[in-house]
């Protein structure tokens, strides 16, 4: 359903932005508040199955997402898709062409998106003038680093099980830390096919390993929700050790 104008919340100075209210992201000062606040150049809204930034091509501004779900991907010519994360409240997107000039992936929006939008070409002010934030920047690139060695090593050594274990322990924790999850339940808002897609498995091989977990008594998935029912067997499945991540800068 598109999302009217009248059907927007008005855009919000920085010091009332609604990512304050989860413990999974650091406050902010004073000092980096006030100058985010001239940093923003305002808010944008996507709706599901948009193209947010696409590979190959240049964009002049950087993205912190307030509200949806997206997913980052790399197409092969034949349309085969490669998943490289998906992407929650309180992330940056965009910072791989304000570095390289342009995208060498693509982000599209799964849910309603709603995004705060900044000027890449002042990037370099972060470094001058505040390098508080500018360290907040560097952290958020070195997490996505540890997130990419995951998934290599998903898909280059884990079983099935094991992918699937690890992705949804990840993606349910990631969630619960930005008010998506909670109860041990989580609404995936994709399809299983987007799913095998960042599992580099086959649908088939994927529905059958979700059903098998099913029947295991370790998840349950139905209609896009998805419980975890055996937390520490899936960690121990999985080898996974995500929740000790300390809290997440944002800007």
């Amino acid at each position: 359903m598109a999302i009217t104008d009248s059907a927007r919340p008005q855009p919000v100075g920085c010091d009332l932005c609604p990512l304050h209210q989860f413990a999974r992201l650091r406050k902010l000062g004073p000092d980096d508040l006030a100058f985010l606040a001239k940093f923003k150049i305002g808010e944008a809204w996507f709706e599901p199955g948009a193209p947010i930034l696409q590979e190959g091509t240049p964009d002049g501004r950087l993205y912190t997402v307030l509200a949806g779900w997206a997913y980052r991907y790399k197409l092969l010519d034949d349309g085969r898709r490669q998943v490289l994360n998906f992407i929650m409240p309180g992330d940056l997107i965009g910072l791989q062409a304000a570095t390289m000039d342009e995208m060498h992936h693509s982000v599209e929006a799964l849910t309603p998106m709603r995004l705060c939008v900044f000027q890449r070409d002042r990037l370099w002010d972060f470094y001058k003038s505040l390098p508080s934030l500018a360290y907040d920047i560097t952290w958020l690139s070195s997490r996505s680093e540890i997130i990419l060695d995951e998934t290599i090593l998903t898909l280059g050594r884990r079983t099935a099980t094991e992918r699937v274990a690890h992705l949804l322990l990840h993606l349910y924790d990631r969630a619960a830390g930005v008010g998506l999850a909670a109860k041990d339940q989580v609404r995936l808002p994709f399809t299983q096919q987007l799913f095998a897609d960042a599992l580099g498995l086959s649908l088939v091989h994927t529905n059958k390993t979700l059903r098998r977990m099913h029947g295991d008594r370790l998840i349950r998935w139905v209609d896009g929700e998805c419980e975890i029912l055996d937390r520490e067997e899936l960690e121990r499945i999985g080898h996974y050790d995500g929740r000790d991540v300390p809290p997440q800068p944002f800007i």
